[in-house]
């Protein structure tokens, strides 16, 4: 896809400096661009790539002053790094703005869509499955019978979802996802062995959430595990049966949260977080990467360590273990010292 200078000024209502009729068809940073690419400069450090840059055309803030020759032509903006934002979107939503049933794929007589929808080839749609409108389902993916997918809603390749499951309204689901498998649920018996507690419910994902690439969401035992709107999951995070999620809450790569834990509103959890089951998380809680959460968590608290502790008591805590050895070699020397 080509845009000229001028279509990309449209659309982020900025004034072109230079050649209106250049265009692009590619996206660079600026010390990489190239001819045909477009570019951004809002971060002031970076303002000597500006006159090196072989890029076609930059977007820059209104304010920009050039004070050597440019060789690319400007779009000046109220915020760069906001109208490369915009433009990134709009970009991708060219991008995905599919239509039309590939084959081969499989449908049920009774799954249904609507319009402008976009099946991709080698899909598998089950019996009774609802798609609402401008849904983009790219190619291998498996959707089990009696779910529901709501309008606006992007399933990228080789994305997994079970029955039952329902996606809310402007959802991302990104490749290798697995929305619904089995809940962990086992019961042992006197010789050892484990018998499968049967996981009847299901998952729900509101609107605008996001799943990145190779998540998986446990259906609930009983009920539903639910992730609330607004949610943003990174790539690799395991959630389980009867999760709760509140809305806008954001967790990072690699977390793991246990059966039927209940997480806030307006959280952010880092990487490799590992959260217990049974325990309630409040609202507006931080989680530092690699925590370990064992105990419930009341709102606005800030945690560290694992097992977890407030943020400021665990810093505080860690300057004496950094000194440890020292400290322990200076008790020897007092306890040598009164012995004699």
């Amino acid at each position: 896809m080509k845009f000229t200078a001028s279509q990309i000024a449209g659309i982020l209502e900025g004034e072109v400096h230079g050649n209106p009729e250049i265009s692009v068809h590619k996206l660079a940073k600026i010390e990489e661009g190239v001819e045909g690419s477009l570019t951004f400069l809002a971060n002031p450090k970076y303002t000597h790539f500006i006159y090196s840059t072989e890029a076609s055309i930059t977007i820059v803030n209104k304010d920009f002053k050039a004070e050597q020759q440019l060789n690319t032509t400007l779009i000046k903006v109220d915020d760069a790094y906001k109208s490369f934002s915009k433009l990134l979107e709009y970009y991708n939503q060219v991008k995905n703005n599919k239509t039309g049933i590939e084959e081969p794929v499989f449908m049920a007589e009774t799954a249904s869509y609507g319009s402008d929808f976009y099946l991709g080839a080698f899909s598998y749609l089950g019996n009774n499955v609802k798609i609402g409108n401008n849904v983009k389902i790219f190619p291998n993916v498996y959707i089990g019978d009696n779910v529901t997918v709501g309008d606006d809603v992007l399933i990228y390749s080789g994305a997994k979802i079970y029955s039952e499951s329902v996606i809310g309204k402007g959802c991302v689901i990104h490749s290798a996802v697995i929305i619904g498998a089995d809940g962990f649920g086992f019961t042992p018996n006197s010789k050892g062995e484990y018998t499968k507690v049967p996981q009847t419910g299901n998952v729900i994902l509101e609107e605008n959430v996001e799943v990145g690439a190779g998540t998986t969401i446990d259906r609930a035992t009983l009920g539903s595990t639910v992730l609330r709107k607004g949610v943003k999951l990174d790539n690799q995070i395991q959630i389980a049966h009867n999760v709760e999620i509140g809305e806008h809450t954001a967790i990072a790569a690699q977390t793991g949260i246990a059966g039927s834990t209940k997480i806030g509103k307006n959280c952010l959890i880092g990487g490799q977080v590992g959260i217990v089951g049974h325990i309630t998380i409040g609202d507006r809680v931080k989680i530092q990467a690699q925590s370990g959460i064992s105990r419930n968590v009341k709102d606005d608290e800030v945690l560290q360590g694992s097992p977890a502790l407030n943020y400021g008591d665990f810093n505080k805590s860690y300057v004496h273990f950094k000194n440890l050895s020292k400290i322990v070699g200076k008790i020897n020397d007092i306890e040598k010292n009164n012995g004699k």
